[in-house]
């Protein structure tokens, strides 16, 4: 039986065709041209060479090359983002924020605008510098000879001091990222120069992912000016879209009517924790609040010839979320994730804690170097609150509220008998578990089993 929950394929498919034809323009001479020419608008200088730089998951990004330098415009992508302006404002306030609070390497931003002010009114940009490099952290970490079309996974027979050579720049960025302290958790706006707040909602990847594979309805999102001053709030928050989720999606929610209450059982004990604050750390529960990017990985990371970063791209779905967040330590170490790990999560479990263990000691000697120098103090240390995010578990708590289509899997096989005790098996557990939920929760559930059976019936009739 699936254990993860599978997106809806009608509307994923939907979103793939609005994708698709929106960039089969970029094709076309007549739609290049002007783009160039915008760029040039704002970055005048004897440009030599404009092409389409890449095709990523949420944009397409442009080069226009000069003599010695080169500019880059980023187009959101429809169906792939599904909040575009609100994406490319948070974006464009938190790399400047990054410029300017820390010594992270972004690109400069040129110029940013909506859809309205952009060539041809394509979609909301930023033309930013382009920054020159000679491979990507994915491409030194990966296993050598994988084709570029399969999933990356670490290489197994990585050298140890290319790894911790590796490991301890993406350390390093972790720790100046999560210096600054910000009031609230949300999404930030520049009030001027030397000044940002914490204004709108923070829009997360996992939002956007909703609502493109999983036809989440966009109102049961928080308000676009909604923030959060406690992180057990903001938790409650996510917990109760993965339960829209459920009740929301349509096609391939469920395999069967069993397969609906185990779903139905793991979200209502989930909120239940959430509720009963046992998910959070009280101590941390007011913030202050980190720096949080949804999409830092290494695919993201761009290194020079001496294998050093030379910068770091794609800062969308960035925001200020709570502490445990970057307490806990990124999932990345691995490239792939837990959930598509092609030996099982137990597998990938056993193989991260001990990958894990040199992230930590090139983590430590990162933090000792700082403070020696007076960049750090010692409450600002991460490698202790990483290790025991790990061992405790509170780094799968954080890893299902941020993805919720692996949040079945990830509950049975890691949170539940953390709570609740040891079970038969992750499988059969739910049926331990209904003493737990009241009358009215049961009622609900067989009134959910009822519509998703029909909704199943509905579809394989259609």
């Amino acid at each position: 039986m699936e254990m993860r929950m599978n997106p809806d394929d009608v509307t994923w498919e939907q979103a793939e065709e609005t994708s698709d034809n929106w960039l089969a323009q970029f094709l076309e001479r007549s739609i290049l041209v002007p783009i160039a020419y915008f760029i040039l608008e704002q970055k005048r200088g004897n440009a030599t060479e404009f092409a389409i730089l890449k095709k990523g998951s949420y944009n397409i990004s442009l080069r226009l090359k000069y003599e010695n330098e080169a500019t880059v415009i980023r187009l959101s992508q429809p169906g792939a983002v599904f909040f575009p302006e609100e994406k490319v404002v948070n974006e464009v306030a938190v790399m400047r924020f990054i410029a300017d609070q820390t010594s992270v390497p972004v690109p400069f931003i040129v110029h940013s605008g909506t859809k309205k002010e952009s060539p041809l009114e394509l979609s909301p940009f930023i033309i930013m510098d382009y920054v020159e490099h000679e491979t990507k952290m994915y491409d030194a970490l990966n296993t050598p000879g994988c084709p570029v079309e399969e999933r990356g996974v670490l290489d197994p027979d990585i050298d140890r001091d290319r790894l911790e050579m590796l490991y301890g720049q993406l350390a390093d960025v972790l720790l100046r990222l999560a210096m600054p302290a910000l009031p609230r958790i949300g999404s930030l706006s520049q009030v001027d120069d030397f000044t940002w707040e914490v204004t709108r909602r923070p829009l997360s990847m996992n939002m956007n992912e909703l609502v493109r594979l999983g036809g989440l309805p966009r109102s049961k999102l928080p308000k676009a000016d909604a923030t959060f001053s406690t992180t057990s709030s903001y938790l409650e928050a996510l917990v109760d879209l993965n339960i829209e989720h459920l009740a929301h999606q349509r096609n391939d929610a469920v395999e069967s009517a069993d397969d609906c209450r185990r779903k139905f059982v793991a979200r209502r004990l989930f909120r239940k924790l959430a509720r009963d604050k046992r998910l959070a750390n009280p101590s941390l529960d007011k913030g202050p609040f980190k720096i949080w990017c949804d999409d830092l990985r290494p695919a993201n990371v761009l290194l020079n010839y001496n294998m050093q970063i030379a910068g770091i791209v794609d800062w969308e779905f960035t925001y200020s979320a709570p502490p445990e967040f970057s307490y806990a330590p990124p999932w990345w170490l691995l490239i792939e994730k837990p959930e598509y790990w092609p030996k099982g999560i137990e597998d990938w479990t056993r193989v991260f804690d001990y990958r894990l263990k040199t992230f930590l000691k090139v983590m430590k000697q990162c933090e000792d170097s700082a403070i020696q120098q007076g960049r750090l103090i010692e409450a600002q240390r991460l490698s202790g609150p990483m290790h025991d995010s790990w061992t405790s578990g509170d780094f799968w708590v954080i890893y299902a509220v941020l993805h919720s289509f692996a949040f079945d899997a990830i509950y049975w096989q890691k949170i539940d008998s953390r709570f609740f005790g040891p079970a038969e098996s992750p499988e059969h557990a739910w049926k331990e578990r209904l003493d737990l939920l009241d009358e009215s929760d049961k009622d609900e559930m067989e009134r959910l089993v009822a519509r998703k059976l029909e909704e199943m019936e509905t579809r394989t009739l259609s």
